[in-house]
């Protein structure tokens, strides 16, 4: 990975070294098990002190991003850890059954009812079969659906796939109880620490999320002479996407970016040939001046981490046959 400072953005140095390395993570540019510069190389490659460099480290460890081992240096933290959460007990069933109980009463149903109902589950699930409860937990709703469309349609139908958002369930109770009663919720990489303790008792694992087949093209297709401007909401994310954009996009050479909040957004807007937007940006359409190619920055889940992470664990808590993985890749 391409360690880079952009100086240009409206951004905090040590913000952008931890947004670059943690988004990187997220976005699958650094893999589990991959060596990081050491404090002092990483300090001298982007210019800053070292002291910086020593605290974003820290913070990534603290969120189980990266790990250093004696001998070994600082490297990604290994993905199986960093994923899995543990099984649920019996302490957590009653809680679930209890909660279940509560909601019944809230909505007047009578307990020799809810027996029933709950009775009449049994036996449907027993008859059907296991079928699994997944929640993908997102950012933005559009794009969180997507996700789970996508995912759906590789675990077939041994499970739902419910998309939700993190917003969403922080300010809905019912949402954040509907959650809590799936059976895997699925989240990006740098926010599984965060789901996982709005959820300490459901199983939260995250998986990597690269760029759309969509995007690749539509970048790979820019005209080399244009000027492009790379925008995000979230500040920490534009130095992996700029980087990104680099990357499926090597023959264009003026690429800029910009965060949608920084002063003088609406004139930066005006200029420039090609906008690549990230997703949850869509605002910056209405200031781009008439024959501006407006391109979004979508990611697609991980295919390799459905195969190797999501399907194992959906087809262990299933113990059925019914999860096929012909259609993955």
């Amino acid at each position: 990975m391409d360690f880079s400072i952009d100086r240009d953005l409206h951004i905090p140095i040590r913000q952008q070294l931890k947004g670059m390395i943690e988004y990187g993570i997220a976005c699958g540019e650094l893999v589990a098990g991959e060596k990081l510069p050491s404090v002092r190389d990483l300090a001298l490659k982007v210019g800053v002190a070292p002291m910086t460099v020593s605290q974003v480290y820290q913070d990534l460890k603290n969120q189980g991003l990266i790990e250093t081992l004696p001998g070994s240096g600082t490297r990604v933290a290994d993905s199986s850890q960093a994923r899995l959460a543990t099984k649920s007990g019996r302490h957590s069933l009653n809680r679930r059954i209890d909660s279940l109980i509560d909601e019944g009463i809230a909505l007047g149903v009578r307990a020799s009812d809810l027996a029933s109902l709950v009775q009449a589950r049994v036996v449907s699930r027993m008859s059907l079969g296991r079928r699994l409860s997944v929640v993908m937990l997102g950012l933005y709703a559009e794009a969180t659906e997507s996700y789970a469309h996508f995912i759906s349609a590789r675990l077939g139908e041994g499970a739902t796939v419910e998309p939700m958002t993190i917003d969403g369930i922080q300010r809905d109770p019912a949402a954040r109880s509907r959650a809590s009663s799936a059976d895997l919720v699925i989240t990006l990489v740098n926010r599984r620490y965060e789901v996982a303790s709005m959820l300490p008792n459901t199983r939260v694992i995250a998986i990597r999320f690269i760029p759309s087949a969509e995007t690749r093209q539509a970048l790979a297709s820019i005209d080399p002479m244009s000027e492009v401007v790379v925008v995000s909401r979230i500040a920490e994310f534009l130095p992996i996407m700029k980087a990104g954009v680099q990357r499926f996009a090597p023959h264009v050479h003026r690429i800029r970016s910009a965060n949608i909040d920084e002063p003088g957004i609406g004139d930066t807007l005006r200029q420039p040939d090609v906008i690549v937007f990230a997703t949850g940006a869509e605002a910056v359409l209405s200031s781009l001046r008439p024959g501006t190619i407006a391109i979004e920055y979508r990611h697609m889940p991980d295919p390799a981490d459905i195969e190797q992470v999501v399907i194992p664990l959906v087809r262990g808590a299933t113990d059925t046959p019914v999860l096929e993985t012909k259609e993955a890749l």
